[in-house]
């Protein structure tokens, strides 16, 4: 009597199909079912065990750009050192020195106006280019002068021009000068001569 228990007798060309409680739930599959796929000699059934992908093929990463040390903190630096010499710069035309004069020139027609006509004297004042603001008066040799006169001078202009209009009237001759006088800053002084002349 044969054990029902004893392996079944293969033939060389028998493979074994294994399987296992583990490979499928619920009912067992049928007995025509076809097999998922092939892998060797073994065959597997349902849904099993995934088999692991194969590998993709290795891609060689680009390496990523070597970081420059302290390309940030120069051009932080660069930016500060151009924002403190804005800010100096414009502290030094706020409060750096004041207003010079450096030269006085005054000159008019020698010849003198017409008659009843005015002579323009111009007195060009050479400054050091700093802000500022000119007071002055004009003396003249009649015996009398200007109020006290202002010019204001911007930043970066090294002259102010100033003129004085005196009119003359009636006949005769009169030899007249005009002298700028400098009160703040102060200056030295420069005048003009010419003669007024008027025959009739």
């Amino acid at each position: 009597m044969s054990d029902p228990h004893a392996p079944a007798p293969q033939s060389e060309d028998y493979s074994a199909t294994v399987l296992g409680s583990h490979w499928f739930s619920g009912p067992p599959p049928p007995a025509d079912a076809a097999p998922d796929r092939v892998e060797g000699d073994l065959l597997r059934f349902g849904p099993g065990v995934t088999a692991a992908l194969p590998a993709p093929f290795p891609v060689a990463a680009a390496p990523a750009p070597p970081r420059r040390r302290g390309g940030g903190w120069r051009r932080y630096t660069l930016a500060a050192v151009v924002l403190a010499g804005v800010l100096a710069y414009l502290g030094w035309q706020r409060f750096g020195p004041a207003v010079e004069v450096r030269e006085v020139a005054v000159r008019t027609d020698p010849r003198g106006p017409g008659c009843d006509a005015a002579a323009d004297v111009v007195a060009v004042v050479r400054t050091n280019g700093r802000p500022g603001t000119l007071r002055y008066r004009w003396l003249r040799s009649d015996g009398t002068r200007s109020e006290e006169l202002t010019e204001r001078v911007p930043g970066g202009r090294r002259e102010a021009t100033l003129h004085l209009m005196w009119t003359f009237r009636g006949t005769g001759t009169y030899p007249a000068r005009a002298e700028l006088q400098l009160l703040s800053p102060a200056g030295p002084t420069a005048a003009a001569e010419f003669t007024y002349t008027c025959p009739r």
